[in-house]
């Protein structure tokens, strides 16, 4: 009988040292787990996974572009060389105008965008916390995002003339519907638990709209402003493309629409590969370093060595 009163007190033990030993298991793996993610990868890293790819892309699109010229795929009229396109672009700058052109639309599409943002943070929230408003807008917001900017810039004149106006009306126009549409997504993401731990604690109304929802919604939300700041940019050059008018001063839609009525293709080919740098640059400098932080901050970025 002593023998076997001593086996229950030894399977306890047991069992609560295994249990100890788990715990201890559990908490040195998210310390190895918190570790890795305060650690950065070196520069050279850096540069040799993010940098050399793309340049090496570029690269091989240059080779290509240059045998097509050199084997006279087509005329050189319709395909000019890239250095004949460099030549453009060297115009530009010793005639003082590059960095206007470029800035006159950067600074319309940035502050379009950043106008976008405002409206449709709110109307976002709105749709997706009231079910009434959202059944009414919830199909309204969908398909004026599938609806082409450039339609609006028919519209937008004869409502506004030919002014900055009818540029910043269809900057709107194609970008509100996309971030709204990103925090709704975002918010339906977000789950239940957090919205009643925040009610319990007091947060409702605008207080738990900004400490509660948009902070969980965040990841649905960046990606609503990455789409939206493609919506803008677009909506932009399809409107500086079409509307014409001295008091809207020369950005690059109007510069390359300006090029194709004089029939020069190298002009044509440089404010293509000037929207597009200016697009692909803003993305990599603002929103995919934020997207890569608030990833990081969660513990959904995974990093390689």
């Amino acid at each position: 009988m002593s023998s076997t009163d001593t086996l229950p007190a030894s399977s306890s033990d047991d069992s609560a040292g295994r249990s100890t030993d788990d715990s201890a298991g559990v908490g040195a793996g998210l310390d190895a787990l918190e570790t890795v993610d305060a650690q950065r990868p070196p520069l050279t890293t850096v540069l040799r996974r993010s940098v050399l790819p793309p340049l090496l892309g570029v690269a091989l699109v240059l080779v290509v572009w240059q045998l097509a010229y050199t084997f006279r795929l087509t005329t050189p009229d319709k395909l000019p060389s890239p250095a004949n396109v460099w030549h453009s672009l060297t115009e530009l700058w010793y005639a003082g105008t590059l960095f206007s052109i470029i800035w006159t639309s950067v600074w319309r599409g940035l502050s379009g965008f950043l106008l976008s943002v405002l409206i449709g943070t709110p109307i976002g929230l709105l749709v997706a916390q009231v079910k009434p408003v959202r059944a009414a807008l919830g199909p309204v917001l969908s398909g004026l995002q599938s609806l082409p900017s450039v339609a609006w810039v028919p519209a937008a004149v004869i409502w506004l003339g030919i002014n900055n106006s009818a540029m910043y009306a269809v900057i709107l126009l194609g970008a509100v519907p996309s971030i709204a549409n990103g925090l709704i997504s975002g918010v339906d993401q977000v789950p239940p638990l957090f919205l009643r731990a925040g009610q319990t604690l007091g947060a409702t109304g605008l207080r738990g709209a900004r400490h509660i929802l948009l902070p969980a919604a965040l990841p649905g939300y960046l990606s609503g402003l990455k789409q939206g700041w493609a919506f803008s940019w677009r909506s932009l050059m399809a409107a500086e493309l079409i509307a014409s008018s001295p008091d809207l001063g020369l950005g690059l839609g109007r510069y390359l629409e300006n090029q194709r009525e004089f029939t020069n293709m190298s002009g044509v080919l440089l404010g293509i590969l000037l929207i597009l740098t200016v697009g692909v640059a803003i993305d990599l400098l603002f929103f995919s370093p934020l997207e890569r932080r608030v990833l990081r901050s969660r513990g959904l970025l995974v990093t390689t060595r």
